[in-house]
This record gives C-alpha cells, structure tokens and sequence, in this order.
C-alpha cells in the first residue's frame, strides 16, 4: 500500500502552442521532488483532464510516472461520469504504474447512493489499482454521505478520500465509520490546520503548485502536531490558498508558474488567462510567502 499523506500538489498540465508541453512537465515534476512534496496528483482537475483528449490524459500518467520513477507516490486522475470511460482510464493508470487513482464522483447525471456503489464498485473489482474517492459536492452536485463511504471503506481497494465537502465535523465522522486507517485528505488548502487535526493525513493541494516546499513543511510541521509552527506557515499561505482560487485554479496556478519561470500561461478553452485584478493579487500573496 502506498504511503499517501502530507502535501499532494495536483498538478498543472503545462501547454504550448496548444499542445502538452513535456519538456516544461518533466522540469515541474523534478522541481515538485526537490521541493519535497510527498506525491504527485497527475491529471486530476487543476491538470484541466476535462479538455485533455484520452490519449493525451493516458500520454501525462505514463509520463509522469516514469519522470517520478518511484520517488514519491503518483496519485492518477481517472474520474468521469461514465463508469466505462472512468474503468478505461483506470486500467491505463494501472498499466502505467501508477500508485493509486482518484476517482471523483460522477458528475452532473447525478447518481443516489446506490449508483455510487455501483459505480465504484465496477471501478474496485476491474482493477488492483488502490482508489481514493473524490468527494465534491461543490461540482458534482452528489455526496457519498459517510455511511456510503463506510460502505466502500470495507472493500480492500478503497482506501481513502480527497474530500471537498468544507466540513470538519465530517473528517470525524468518517474517521468513527471508516476506521483510523482510511485516508483523508482535504481538498481545500485553507483548511488544512484543521482538517488534520480532525485526524486527516494533507491535502491534494492547488496551492502546492506554486510553493511546494512551503506546503510541504507545513504539513510536516501540522501532522507532527507542531501547531505553533504549522500556524506560522498558515499565515505565509493564507493569501496565496485564496489568491489562487479567485479564478478557476489552474489559470491562476499557471500565471504563478510563469511568473517563477516554470511553465507557460497557456490554458485550454473554455479557461482563459486571468485579469489584471487576479494577477495582481497573486502577486501580493507570493511576495506574502516570500516566493517572490
């Protein structure tokens, strides 16, 4: 089983001239390494998965799990809300060898709960790929409600969830019905300090894109329980975790990355570059946590 914790950045597919730019993705995965991020999310949403065609989302998981080569865990994005489409790229991610999947639940056709475990388990039993679920009511308009999600928690290859539902009690409950060895793992950078100390393990985080070795630290110091220190490096953050969500996340994270050096602005359609409003407040929050 892979060791999935700490800070997780989900990151950004980098495009030039429309097409994926693997020179500038081998460059952010060694940096995200040296940085000491604890895994790797490869094509999750910031990723833009919903405008990569299937060939060029399987091209990304193959690529960066032969960039990462075993250093730290590669989580791979394999969600739709099409069980068939989902299980495709699920199989993919296992041939590649990634180390796990996150799979978000299916979007806008909105399934009950029956459909969830439905849907999830075709997903388990068609694979030895371990999965984390994706919980984003937000989005997907559905909630795996805690006792679904205990349900699934007793199959041997869900083990855990990114959880994007903004509530802290809900870390509790799902720690008393899933057990103290499911792994959560918030999706909002802001709320972290708290999520862990609800008993969660980090975040798949946006933010991490931009200040990896930032992140990192702080979710050593959070899981470690330094809460002094962890409250220091939540205060650096604090305005680069909202900055980058002013506008959808992987625009604001790519003008960051330019800014560093790291990658392009390119963004696909129907994202576009952010304004001036946005771009000036990124600024002011990376000099905020000292990036720039």
């Amino acid at each position: 089983m892979p060791d999935i914790r700490g800070s997780i950045p989900a990151l950004v597919t980098p495009f030039r001239d429309g097409k994926v730019d693997f020179e500038a993705l081998e460059r952010l995965v060694e940096w995200h390494i040296e940085e000491g991020s604890h895994g790797i999310v490869a094509v999750g949403t910031t990723g833009e998965s919903p405008t990569v065609s299937k060939d060029e989302h399987k091209d990304l998981i193959k690529r960066v799990v032969e960039l990462v080569n075993g250093r730290v865990p590669v989580i791979a994005g394999t969600g739709s809300n099409a069980t068939a489409q989902s299980l495709d790229m699920l199989q993919a991610a296992e041939a590649a060898g990634a180390d796990a999947a996150l799979v978000v639940t299916p979007y806008y056709n909105k399934p009950n709960q029956a459909g969830l475990l439905a849907h999830y388990r075709i997903l388990h039993d068609n694979s030895t790929l371990p999965i984390i679920l994706y919980n984003i009511p937000g989005r997907c308009v559905i909630d795996i409600l805690p006792e679904t999600m205990a349900e699934m928690a007793r199959w041997p290859r869900i083990i855990g969830v990114k959880d994007a539902t903004g509530s802290m009690e809900r870390v509790s409950q799902q720690r008393a019905l899933c057990g103290k060895s499911f792994i959560q793992l918030s999706a909002e950078d802001a709320a972290v300090l708290g999520f862990n100390a609800h008993g969660g393990r980090g975040c798949i985080s946006v933010t991490a894109n931009v200040a990896p070795r930032l992140c990192a630290e702080f979710q050593k110091a959070s899981l470690a329980e330094d809460l002094g220190l962890a409250r220091d490096y939540q205060d650096r953050l604090l305005p680069l975790h909202a900055a980058v969500f002013l506008e959808p996340p992987a625009a604001c994270v790519k003008y960051a990355l330019a800014k560093l050096g790291h990658c392009r602005e390119d963004v696909r359609l129907p994202l576009t570059p952010v304004t001036g409003e946005t771009r000036l407040a990124i600024d002011r929050a990376m000099e905020t946590a000292g990036l720039i």
